[in-house]
């Protein structure tokens, strides 16, 4: 009975509109394809929904020219659907003689089965050889959850950081990144570490200039910084987590993770889109690294700084890598210090980091990028307490040195938590009163 009922089965007409590369969203299985959303701008002879066709079997089962093993069959499965597309502004009646070009939104489906658990092969059926498409860039990504669980994501997320530090939320995180970025030997990075430390930093990172150097031994300085933590320690109850740069080419860089935490690393860093994303995600997944993971944003404005080509900071600054396992990333803060990136993106890559997504742990944001105590009340404004908040030359730089930084930026924590003014504290603080004499707003922009 059985081979009987399969065998009706499988002659079983196929969906007359299975095999088409385009859909209305009612007819497609949402929970079983990936939706990408895109912005196009073409000529204003353009048919965009066609171009969207012509896209949709380039990037899954088909080439240029039609190819016999290009069956229905194969189609049906696997093809991307234009799903929709939205011109902006809608014309109805026909395109106005003045217009010379057209844009819109653009949404196709593709089938989880073409990309499984894979994001470079995610990125290869999404972006791939359509990155090439001039004015023609990746807005979006909408993971179903069979998608997102193939992901274990952030091993520590926010509460892990707060957790090894041994505090209760309650007030930003501060982190330091060593300055000068690279060129010192280790004796001036314990230097500088130890006073960070005193001053009050809860976390202090390599810069992402400086990894496993013939000049400065990665292994050195874990063991050299690790003993100052638990000397600055007992001098103030306070820890500090030490986050390395683990960036190297691979393998070896695997090596080198394991090397670290074995030498007693209590965090580490990595240049997570220059070694690629996959590379942090293995990291994360490895039961040997356990310690919270830094994701560092260089290379980032390669993938979405152009308006018109590549694909958006919220995707590269905050899906991705979260997918991968960052438990916390640096952010350019668009409100202040030298971090050029609008306020609306900002947010939106925020959201896409700490709210649900799936089972994925949350992804602390790091707002960093020449902040300064002035920037500190902006940032807790737009951001809420949840949050570390970078500073490199904002602290060593301080005209008393880097211990005093450090304390103007606790200070300046301090006050935004209190809902006081930083001119006010700065009147019984000293180190906040010379900082905030040295260094003002970056910006005229104001959080509402």
């Amino acid at each position: 009975m059985a081979e009987k009922k399969n065998a009706k089965d499988a002659k079983k007409p196929m969906d007359a509109f299975a095999d088409k590369p385009v859909a209305i969203q009612e007819s497609i299985d949402m929970e079983n394809n990936l939706i990408a959303t895109y912005w196009l701008k073409g000529d204003k002879s353009y048919d965009a929904s066609l171009v969207g066709q012509f896209l949709a079997i380039e990037q899954t089962t088909g080439t240029w020219v039609p190819v016999p093993g290009e069956t229905p069959e194969i189609r049906a499965g696997h093809v991307a659907k234009v799903i929709g597309v939205y011109e902006a502004p809608f014309y109805e009646y026909g395109v106005p003689p003045e217009v010379t070009e057209r844009q819109c939104i653009m949404q196709l489906a593709f089938p989880s089965a073409n990309v499984e658990d894979q994001l470079p092969m995610m990125l290869t059926a999404i972006i791939g050889n359509i990155s090439m498409v001039p004015n023609f860039k990746l807005l979006d990504i909408r993971f179903p959850k069979a998608t997102l669980d193939q992901y274990n994501g952030p091993k520590f997320g926010p509460d892990g950081w707060w957790k090894i530090l041994g505090l209760k939320k309650g007030r930003p995180l501060l982190n330091n990144m060593i300055k000068p970025c690279s060129g010192y030997p280790l004796e001036v990075g314990a230097r500088l570490f130890r006073e960070a430390a005193l001053g009050g930093c809860d976390v202090i990172k390599d810069d992402e200039l400086i990894a496993n150097m013939r000049y400065n031994d990665a292994v050195k300085r874990v063991k050299a910084y690790m003993k100052i933590e638990k000397e600055v320690y007992e001098e103030t109850g306070e820890h500090t987590i030490y986050t390395v740069n683990v960036t190297d080419r691979l393998p070896r860089m695997f090596d080198l993770a394991r090397r670290c935490v074995d030498a007693g690393v209590n965090g580490m860093m990595v240049n997570y889109l220059a070694v690629g994303p996959e590379a942090m995600r293995a990291l994360a997944d490895d039961p040997a690294i356990n310690v919270p993971i830094l994701a560092h944003m260089d290379v980032a404005g390669a993938y979405y700084m152009a308006p018109n080509q590549g694909i958006s900071s919220p995707l590269i600054l905050g899906k991705f890598p979260r997918l991968c396992g960052a438990d916390s990333i640096v952010l350019p803060f668009s409100l202040g210090g030298k971090g050029i990136y609008m306020h609306e993106r900002f947010m939106t890559t925020v959201r896409n980091l700490i709210y649900p997504m799936g089972k994925l742990k949350a992804t602390m944001p790091m707002p960093s990028g020449g902040i300064t105590p002035a920037n500190v009340s902006d940032i807790v404004n737009a951001l809420g307490r949840d949050i570390m908040i970078g500073s490199g030359g904002g602290i060593h730089a301080h005209p008393q040195g880097p211990k005093a930084g450090a304390r103007a930026l606790r200070q300046a924590i301090d006050a935004a938590c209190k809902g006081i003014k930083l001119e006010e504290y700065a009147k019984e603080h000293e180190e906040l009163g010379v900082a905030l004499g040295v260094w003002g707003k970056h910006t005229d922009f104001k959080v509402s």
